[in-house]
This record gives structure tokens, C-alpha cells and sequence, in this order.
């Protein structure tokens, strides 16, 4: 028991807390988590409000080997060498050129054939919301060929697409022509017009004007609606008129679906044909001889 006089000392007992240094490394992984994160909602937004061919040239844009869209897709070293020439050139052999077969090179690539069928979509569409235009919609083929994308304007008895006998073009046809123009021109290949008839011959056979000339005129007077609604005709390559030679298939040639224009939307291997007919020569090489 202590006395009046003496106190007894109080002892107080501190806990030294050591703070130890974590370094910032976890500030480093937030912010890219957060940038990684604002990329994919801009992604997103970007995908959303882009139309479906932006879309489709993104898509082709990462299917593109790095070698080929650093090269354009020449023949210069289609290798990961960053140093042009640094590979062999396919198109060599033994020191000489090799010779490229253009003729198997004319099918649709996958691009393209997107291209295609988005035109012929959007022609569709054109058609749907114009009343007139509608009822023509039966008497309009599309199907690919080798050459491209082939848009077939058929004749029938009940609405003939021109005049018997005349390139005079109907106002319905017309129409449809102009409306094609515009959408025609969102794609760079170059188009061909071709006319075709029946095989009612005129009265003078082909002594004078006949079908040839009236095929040939109608596929020009098809052209210059295309001009009238809009249609750039730098990009028109070839017009002609094959008069009732080439009927359709399964068809007498008499019938009046004979009667056609056919819009040929060229692939660009097969405008550099037309352009270099050279590049179908067949070698002689290759000719097997007896």
C-alpha cells in the first residue's frame, strides 16, 4: 500500500508501426486495365455506328498478311523480311519470268464477292421502295460469273423494256437505269453494256439495219441513261451489241426474255484483259505436240 506522499509512475507502452514502401506497380496495372477498357467500348461504339461495308474493309484489313500490305501485293519478297527484296520473287523461276495463266485468276475473290452481293442488295432495296420499280422486279437477274457480277434487264410481252423494234427506251426502264447509277458508282470496277434480241429477223435480214445494229444501239442507249442518272463514264469500258447469237439457256430463241441488257460489273483482272489481250496468250510450251 503506498503512502499519501509517493505516487506510483504510469507507464505507457507504444506500438511502433513500421510502414513499408509497396511501390506503385498496382497503379500501373489499374491504368492499363482502365485503357484497355475505354479501347473496348470505343470498339464497340466504332462497330456499332459504322455501315456493314466499313465493317467488311476492317475485317479484310486484319485478314491482310503484314508481308502483303507492306508490299501491296507485288511480286517484291512476300516474306517477313523488312528489307524490300529480301526474299525471292515468286514470280521467278530459274532466273526468267514466269508466266502468269490470267485465265486462272478470274474468279471472285471473297472481298468481292461481298462487294457484290451488298450492290445487289442495295439494287434490291432501290427497287422495293419505289412502287413502279417494284413490278419490275421479276424481269431483274443477278447471278456471278467468272467476269463478275451480271445484272440481266428482261423483256417481256406485257412490259417489253424497249419499243419493238427501236432502241427508244422505256420510261420504266429508264427509271430503273437512273436509280442503278449512283449505287453502281460506289464500287470501283468498270462496267460493261451489252444488247441482245430475239431472233425475229427484220424484214430485210442483215442486209441492213438489223438486229445486230438494234442489240448494239439499245446497249448504247442504256449507257447514256446510266450518264443521265449519274453514272461516272470513265468507268464504262466496253459496249456491244451480240444481236440474238447468245440466247439464255433452256430458252427458244425466239422468246422475248432473249430481249436484255446485261450490266457486267467487271472484276479488275478481267478489265486488264480487255484493256491487254495479251495476257491470254497461250504459251506455246504448253501446247502439247504430237
Amino acid at each position: 500500500m503506498s503512502t499519501g506522499g509517493e505516487r506510483r509512475p504510469i507507464i505507457i507502452r507504444r506500438k511502433k508501426v513500421i510502414h513499408r514502401h509497396h511501390g506503385g506497380s498496382w497503379k500501373i496495372a489499374l491504368a492499363d486495365f482502365m485503357t484497355a477498357l475505354m479501347a473496348l467500348f470505343l470498339v464497340m461504339w466504332i462497330l456499332s455506328t459504322a455501315t456493314q461495308e466499313q465493317r467488311e474493309g476492317v475485317a479484310e484489313y486484319f485478314r491482310t498478311p503484314l508481308a502483303t500490305a507492306i508490299t501491296g501485293g507485288s511480286g517484291s519478297a512476300h516474306t517477313s523480311n523488312v528489307i524490300p527484296g529480301g526474299g525471292p520473287d515468286p514470280t521467278h523461276a530459274e532466273g526468267e519470268r514466269a508466266r502468269i495463266d490470267m485465265r486462272t485468276q478470274t474468279r471472285p475473290a471473297d472481298v468481292q464477292r461481298r462487294f457484290f452481293h451488298d450492290l445487289q442488295r442495295r439494287i434490291e432495296a432501290a427497287m422495293e421502295a419505289d412502287p413502279e420499280l417494284r413490278q419490275l422486279r421479276s424481269q431483274l437477274r443477278f447471278d456471278m460469273t467468272r467476269e463478275g457480277l451480271r445484272i440481266q434487264l428482261l423483256d417481256t410481252e406485257q412490259r417489253p423494256m424497249f419499243d419493238i423494234g427501236s432502241d427508244r427506251v422505256a420510261p420504266y426502264m429508264r427509271n430503273l437505269l437512273r436509280t442503278m447509277a449512283p449505287l453502281l458508282n460506289e464500287l470501283e470496277n468498270e462496267l460493261s453494256i451489252s444488247g441482245h434480241t430475239d431472233s425475229t429477223p427484220y424484214a430485210g435480214g442483215y442486209r441492213g439495219y438489223s438486229n445486230w445494229e438494234l442489240s448494239n444501239d439499245r446497249a448504247n442507249a442504256s449507257r447514256r441513261e446510266l450518264v443521265a442518272g449519274g453514272f461516272d463514264s470513265a468507268k464504262l469500258l466496253r459496249v456491244s451489241g451480240f444481236a440474238d447469237r447468245v440466247p439464255l439457256p433452256d430458252l427458244d430463241a425466239a422468246d422475248p426474255a432473249n430481249r436484255r441488257i446485261e450490266l457486267l460489273v467487271l472484276l479488275p483482272e478481267v478489265s486488264e484483259q480487255i484493256r491487254d489481250p495479251a495476257l491470254l496468250d497461250v504459251d506455246p510450251s504448253d501446247t502439247d505436240t504430237q
